[in-house]
């Protein structure tokens, strides 16, 4: 136990070397400031990391995990941070990226009272509710399970467009974009998933449009006019 902690910062030495020889000021440019195009929101779990799955560097992609990649407006960690993203880093995509083997999402599939995780898992039981005909109809269990795991994603992705911050900064600047995607553990691979954002966008607007504010419409039509 001892020694599989202390190797993080064996690891950590030999790290910053390789980023130093490779780049003297890497460190010094890192420290200025960070300017991501994408927020990522995952799953907390182990296997999956968000900038190596990417192929992304330092500096190029906000992240926030949690369990089976729930967003929930209740969170206030998930909501913050997708808040300051979208206002302060500006970034211009949010994916919400889910995986094959999700335990959350096979946990929530489980009929078993699993203590302090029955509310968080409520979430996904609840995009099982909404798509129960379709999940019900697959006979495959694995198949179904995988099913489950996308159409989470899905779900999750809708509850960020309904954020009024998201909704706001679109409609004045045209981004963020909002994205799906399941990264496929047996093969390494990420499935964008299609998201319509534009459509999902412009259907829950009948209901959860949060952009007619007199300020938002006036700083558009001001936008318009420069």
């Amino acid at each position: 136990m001892e020694k599989s902690y202390e190797v993080i910062f064996e690891n950590n030495r030999k790290w910053v070397e390789s980023k130093i020889s490779d780049d003297p000021e890497f460190f010094h440019e890192l420290a200025k400031t960070q300017n991501p195009d994408f927020l990522y929101i995952g799953c907390s779990d182990s296997r999956v990391s968000a900038e190596e799955l990417m192929g992304m560097k330092p500096g190029e992609v906000f992240v926030t995990r949690n369990i089976a990649n729930v967003v929930n407006t209740l969170d206030m960690s998930s909501t913050a941070v997708i808040q300051y993203a979208v206002e302060h880093l500006k970034v211009k995509h949010i994916i919400v990226c889910g995986h094959y083997g999700c335990g959350g999402v096979k946990a929530a599939m489980t009929p078993e009272d699993l203590g302090l995780l029955n509310p968080w898992l409520r979430n996904i039981r609840d995009v099982y509710r909404l798509h129960q005909a379709e999940l019900d109809a697959i006979d495959d269990e694995q198949k179904r399970y995988d099913r489950l795991v996308e159409l989470n994603v899905q779900e999750q992705c809708i509850n960020v467009i309904k954020m009024a911050a998201v909704q706001e900064r679109y409609i004045l600047e045209e981004y963020p974009i909002v994205h799906g995607w399941v990264f496929d553990l047996r093969t390494g691979k990420i499935i964008d998933l299609e998201i319509d954002f534009e459509k999902i966008l412009k259907d829950i607007q009948k209901i959860y449009n949060l952009t007619n504010s007199n300020w938002v419409m006036s700083r558009k039509n001001n936008k318009n006019l420069i």
